[in-house]
Formats: C-alpha cells, structure tokens, sequence
C-alpha cells in the first residue's frame, strides 16, 4: 500500500508546501515549494484575503510540479500558544488476547474523556509509556497480548479562535485539513533519531520574526517558548548599518552573508542599491560582522530561554530556520553553545534546506501517529497516485477538527 501525505507550514516569510511518498520506511519528496506568503505572521492570519491568495499561487506551483491537485493537508500552526497537561486512560482489550491499534485509540480517547475543550481545541495525545496489566511499560503495545491497557499521555491544546482562522483560510482556498501539527513538533520529528528517544533536549526554530525555543523529553513536547526577535532583525541591521533598503539587506543576508565573520573574504564585494539611489559597494567582512553579531544575540537568549523553560540537563540542542543555512553557522552555534548543539541536517532529497523542517516533520510525525493506531491515510485516491508517481519522484523543489481525530479515535 502506497501511504503519500501533503503538509502545509505558513510561514511570514514564505509558504511551504511537501508532498512524500512513504516506501519500506522511508520518505521520498515527491516535490516541495517554498512560495513567498502574505497576511500571515507567525503562523497566524493577520490578512485572510492576502493569505488565501498566497496560499493559492504555492498550490498551483505544487500542482503543477505533481500533475495533480493537492487537495488534503496535514497543517503545521505555531506553537506559541500551546499547552500541556498529563493525563491517564485504560481501556479492556477488545478480544482480551492480542492488543490492536484499536484498542490503542480507545485508551488514548479515554485519556482525555472529561477534558474541558471549550476555550481550547485539542491538537495531540502524545503517549509517554503504555502498560499492559500493569507489567513494565512499552512505547508500542500493538501485537503484544493482556486483558487491560493503560497509558500515561501529554494532551496538548491551543486556542481555538486563532487555528479555527487557520483552518477556514486553508478551506477558502480549496484545501481540507486532515490534521494538524505544531510546528516545533515538525521541527523534532524531522531530526528525529533513536539516540534523542531517552533523553531531554531543544529545539529552536529561528523564523523570519520570531524565534521559537520548545523543550523534548523522550520525544515528546514539554516546554515552549516564542522570542520576538528572528531572521528578519539581521536584515534590519544590515539594512540600518549600511543605508540600504529592507529588500536589498534581505538580498545581502541570503546571497552575500557569512555568519561567521573569519569565514569572510574582505576582497569580496557586492554592489548594493543604497535608500538615496546610488550604488556602493559592500565588502563580505564588513557585513558578516553584523550579521555574526545579531545571531550570536539570538542564540545568546535562547540559551536564556532554554534555562528559564527547564531545570533539567539538556542533552542536544538542534538550531533550524531558514537562518542556518548561511555559511558558518554550525560553527557559531558549536562556539555559543558547546558540542551538545548541532544545525538541523536533513539529507532528504528535495527538502535539503532547512525552511523545510517543520513542513517535513510533520509529515513524518502523521505518519508515526497513524502507525502507532495501525492506520493508513491517503491524502490522494490510487489513480491521483498513480499519476503522481509516474513524474519523476526525485523533484526537488460545528467542530471543525471532529473529522480528524474522528480519524484516530474512530469516534
């Protein structure tokens, strides 16, 4: 059975779409875009009419690349507003023998029975552990046999007006939303790695206006935190700094910069356009010295945030966002943080970019989820597939959530 999702992140900067094809464990990018976005800001619908258009034109770009329409989304919504609370559920096994993933759903749908959702939409239940007849815990009990399963679950919500918006801008523009997904989760399951499963670690996304600082243990959300300080600020200085427009500095940051200063060559010039019309030339050094020193600020309050979020020993620390991908940044994080931080590495084919991150962790992270209940979804009917898969898979580039979780609770 052939298992392809779609997921959508909405950025401020930039709209990113992927679509993959799970084949014997692995994902492949059937084709990403990274289209620029309007009337959102950090994740949020600050413009519906602005995004609905945005969103259209990053569909017909996808579209086009696929030869069929995308139509069904897992959507990436900002985590900055999340909660969490530890719940309990335990439920009979169904036949009393051999445990199923639907008797995983009905433990999980027990685990939030009673949970006031009237302010807050329910967006995961993440198990921490499984027991079965009180035995030693598991993280997968399917397959295995008892007569009762418990389970110990972090629930987490966000408020319901500002993902309701989301949800209805992604409906105005054609799209149905079989699931969603914080972004910081995304960002973890993109990196994530059996070594990271027993420990407690960070990750930071550094976006276009803000940074978002989330706190793992043992692969699940704990802590999170937004900085309002991002991408954008580095463009705002070199803009400040050297007299430039926002859209020239934005230029330099991305096609000139260095982010580490000694990686720079001072003999390396770049023509920018000045505010007042003339034209004056940039040295590489002197602009990566800006550059450095606003991230090293970034990073310096992260590790700030990091020790306000949690007492506990943090054993990784990963640093993604578009940001990261300029030359010598996994050597500014290495120098502020020690060898326990590392830039977000994804190898994939056609998402090898690190924008991608929460868009292709979602994917990765929906998939796990329908695992762990023994489900499968397709986002797209056989022939849809069918036509899909015969271009060249190596491109590179009412309660409105009832449905979905009626999907996993079969409720």
């Amino acid at each position: 059975m052939r298992d392809v999702y779609s997921c959508i992140d909405l950025g401020t900067n930039s709209i990113k779409i992927v679509v993959c094809e799970k084949v014997n464990d692995n994902f492949n990018v059937l084709a990403s875009v990274s289209s620029p976005s309007k009337g959102i800001k950090d994740g949020f619908i600050i413009d519906s009419k602005a995004s609905v258009n945005s969103i259209k034109v990053a569909l017909k770009k996808i579209d086009d690349m696929l030869g069929v329409r995308v139509s069904k989304v897992v959507a990436c919504i900002p985590s900055s507003q999340c909660k969490m609370d530890i719940v309990v559920g335990s439920c009979s096994v169904i036949d009393y023998n051999e445990i199923t993933g639907s008797d995983v759903s009905n433990c999980l749908l027990d685990a939030i029975k009673g949970m006031d959702f009237s302010s807050d939409e329910l967006v995961s239940c993440m198990p921490i552990h499984f027991t079965i007849d009180d035995n030693k815990s598991v993280s997968d009990p399917k397959g295995m046999k008892g007569s009762t399963l418990d389970t110990r679950v972090v629930v987490s919500t966000t408020p319901k007006e500002p993902l309701y918006r989301i949800l209805e801008v992604l409906k105005l523009a054609g799209l149905e939303t079989v699931d969603v997904c914080f972004s910081s989760v995304g960002d973890y399951f993109a990196i994530k790695d059996r070594k990271y499963d027993d420990l407690v670690g960070a990750i930071i996304n550094i976006g276009e206006e803000s940074t978002n600082v989330s706190v793992f243990n043992k692969g699940i959300q704990i802590k999170n935190s937004l900085l309002p300080v991002g991408s954008s600020n580095v463009s705002k200085d070199i803009s400040y700094v050297f007299k430039t427009s926002l859209e020239e500095a934005n230029n330099i940051k991305e096609k000139f910069s260095m982010a580490l200063a000694s990686y720079a060559d001072s003999n390396e010039l770049y023509k920018a356009n000045m505010e007042d019309g003339t034209v004056k030339e940039l040295n590489q050094l002197g602009v990566s010295k800006v550059v450095e020193a606003r991230i090293r600020e970034i990073l310096k309050l992260t590790k700030n945030e990091i020790k306000n979020l949690t007492n506990r020993e943090i054993r990784y620390i990963i640093v993604t966002g578009g940001l990261t991908e300029l030359a010598g940044f996994s050597n500014v994080v290495e120098q502020e943080f020690g060898f326990v931080a590392k830039v977000c590495n994804i190898t994939t084919m056609g998402v090898r970019h690190n924008k991608f991150s929460s868009s292709y962790g979602t994917i990765k992270y929906f998939d796990d989820k329908l695992k762990l209940r023994g489900k499968h979804y397709n986002m797209f009917s056989k022939d849809e597939i069918d036509a899909i898969v015969s271009v060249d898979s190596s491109v590179t580039n009412e309660n409105m959530l009832s449905k979905v979780f009626g999907h996993f609770f079969e409720h």
